[in-house]
């Protein structure tokens, strides 16, 4: 297996640049969990020109929504949804700063073509791994909009989490590239 990087967040530029698809990342510090809802309500702020509940320079967000946390836990469940749903919303975020993704899923040309033009990176997490994943959530606070619920904009702070560059700043798609081997893979051993 390769080597594994370890990654502060938040997430220079000049770091995002260094990251290759198909690179194991490690993330620490802190990453802002923002779904659906919560995306639409960081782009309606946006319009009325009003400023986001946090600084999204520099940022990670992590497509979840956590499971409530058990008695003695920090979080609950916290696996990756899937990112094309936030696919409207993330050419505008990428604009703005944001550096880094957390999610699971393909994503759409005009977000790829945002992560070239910005310098963004979108990191796949394992879906179904979620009661795994928030062992390594060490901490969490809603950071806004609580009447959401779990989809509530909340401040994360992780430790060792464990990711896979999907698609990096210069738009290399792991997806992409594992189909193409796949299927070269394939059509020689159906000449065999």
């Amino acid at each position: 297996m390769d080597k594994t990087i370890s990654i502060n967040a938040p997430l220079r530029n000049d770091m995002v640049r260094q990251l290759k698809s198909g690179d194991h990342v490690e993330i620490n510090g802190v990453v802002y969990a923002v779904r659906d809802a919560a995306h639409k309500r960081l782009i309606e702020m946006l319009d009325k020109g009003e400023e986001l509940p946090f600084d999204i320079k520099d940022q990670i967000i992590y497509y979840v929504g956590p499971c409530p946390a058990r008695p003695g836990h920090v979080i609950g469940s916290a696996g990756p949804t899937t990112s094309g749903r936030m696919d409207v919303y993330t050419p505008r975020l990428i604009e703005l700063g944001l550096a880094g993704m957390i999610g699971k899923g393909l994503r759409s040309d005009e977000v790829v073509e945002a992560m070239r033009k910005f310098g963004a990176v979108y990191f796949g997490a394992v879906g179904g791994a979620g009661a795994l994943l928030s062992k390594c959530i060490v901490s969490e606070e809603i950071a806004a909009f609580p009447e959401l619920g779990p989809e509530a904009l909340r401040k994360l702070v992780v430790r060792n989490f464990p990711a896979v560059v999907i698609i990096d700043s210069e738009g290399r798609d792991l997806y992409s590239s594992g189909r193409r081997r796949f299927q070269h893979v394939f059509a020689q051993n159906r000449k065999m």
